[in-house]
């Protein structure tokens, strides 16, 4: 059986029909029977009562405060699964005192998901304190922070007063991301030499300079451009001009059907970030094919704001896909370009992606299929050895951690 508990409000009406009843019982007393007992009970009560109705006036409404954020691990990226530490510096003015300060914060999803944080903080003698809490681990997504509010009682705990703070702050959850030094099979046939020419031409460079890039773990020190490393305090990389752009086109499953748990379609979405990093990285002109209530075909592109664009689509995508991955690949036609890797990320292994990945074949285009799926071994090992009987690009992929020793690069995953 739940026991009642009454709200603040309705302590503080009790509060005063008491505090009412006591006033008048101890007036009537010193008025009728008078003497040191009366007068002591009095002077008591009034003073009771001053008390209770001063703290309405004890600085709480005026509250100021600053909050400070940082990422739990010292870094200022937030990615998936990270928590935020959060602090929040405080000064109440004034002089009447103040036993302790009650803290509520409200962190607010773009979804509308709502996390409350709740706390106490004992004021110093300057009547400031400090309240740090750390969220809990944070899925991608757009954040905001907009209000503090402050409460305070008496000792006695019969008046609550409340004041708040608007501190409005936003911030993105990127979704989880990994290194990928090397991608064996991008710069190999997997089969044809109409595959490997088109593909050669697209890694080869001329003697032209393009530009200067950071530098990639692996960068001859021919290509290392002293001068801007010795300007910018960080090592610097040439960038050539290559005879042809190479391009890649990623295409985003997002059919919940196809997808076991919420757990495999977050991995499908890292790995989709990990890849456009990637082609960021190496100079490859990047497009996106996802579809679902809010679709986006981005023509592929190369550079940080082209990247930014996609990336911002990634941190709030959703499972809600309705279409088939075909109909969504014959809606994006006119981004396909012969010679173009199109990757689809997806945990499906049937019939109807075995015949997306022929069409794609048959456009001069390289197709690879990246099987996003929690469990390893089983049907997707056997999906992958199909393909690559076909002759088909084919990984199994079951945590974004093994992800580049996959496509045959290193393991670190970013902080």
């Amino acid at each position: 059986m739940r026991l009642f508990k009454p709200t603040a409000a309705q302590r503080g009406r009790q509060a005063t029909l008491i505090l009412s009843f006591l006033f008048f019982a101890s007036l009537m007393f010193l008025l009728f029977q008078g003497g040191k007992l009366a007068s002591t009970l009095f002077a008591v009560v009034c003073l009771l009562s001053a008390y209770l109705v001063l703290g309405k006036w004890s600085g709480i409404r005026r509250t100021q405060a600053v909050r400070e954020i940082s990422a739990a691990d010292g870094t200022g990226k937030v990615q998936a699964g990270q928590s935020l530490q959060i602090k929040l510096k405080i000064q109440v003015p004034g002089v009447w005192p103040i036993p302790y300060l009650l803290i509520e914060d409200e962190l607010v999803r773009s979804s509308g998901e709502r996390t409350v944080m709740k706390g106490s903080v004992v004021l110093n003698w300057m009547r400031r304190g400090e309240f740090v809490y750390k969220t809990p681990p944070l899925r991608r997504g757009h954040y905001s922070l907009e209000r503090a509010e402050f409460a305070t009682e008496d000792v006695f705990g019969l008046y609550e007063h409340k004041g708040s703070v608007q501190l409005p702050y936003g911030f993105v959850v990127m979704p989880q991301m990994i290194e990928i030094r090397h991608w064996a099979q991008f710069s190999q046939s997997p089969r044809g030499a109409r595959h490997h020419s088109v593909t050669a031409r697209m890694q080869r460079e001329t003697t032209q300079i393009n530009g200067v890039r950071e530098y990639i773990h692996g960068d001859r020190l021919s290509r290392v451009h002293w001068n801007a490393t010795a300007r910018t305090g960080t090592w610097k990389s040439k960038e050539f001009e290559r005879e042809t752009l190479p391009k890649m086109v990623i295409v985003l499953d997002r059919s919940k059907q196809n997808y076991g748990s919420p757990a495999e379609f977050e991995l499908a979405v890292s790995v989709a970030a990990s890849l456009l990093h990637f082609g960021t990285q190496r100079n490859i002109a990047v497009g996106l094919v996802s579809s679902g209530r809010e679709s986006l075909m981005a023509v592929p592109k190369t550079g940080s704001r082209h990247e930014d664009v996609l990336m911002d689509h990634l941190v709030e995508v959703e499972p809600d896909g309705f279409r088939p991955l075909q109909q969504a690949v014959n809606n994006a036609d006119g981004m396909f370009s012969p010679g173009a890797l199109v990757v689809y990320i997806t945990p499906a292994k049937n019939s109807d992606l075995l015949s997306l990945l022929h069409w794609t074949d048959k456009q001069r285009m390289l197709a690879c299929h990246l099987c996003v799926c929690g469990a390893k071994g089983g049907p997707a090992d056997v999906w992958v050895r199909r393909l690559h009987s076909l002759g088909f690009m084919g990984y199994g992929v079951h945590t974004l951690a093994e992800l580049p020793a996959v496509l045959g690069g290193g393991t670190k995953i970013y902080a």
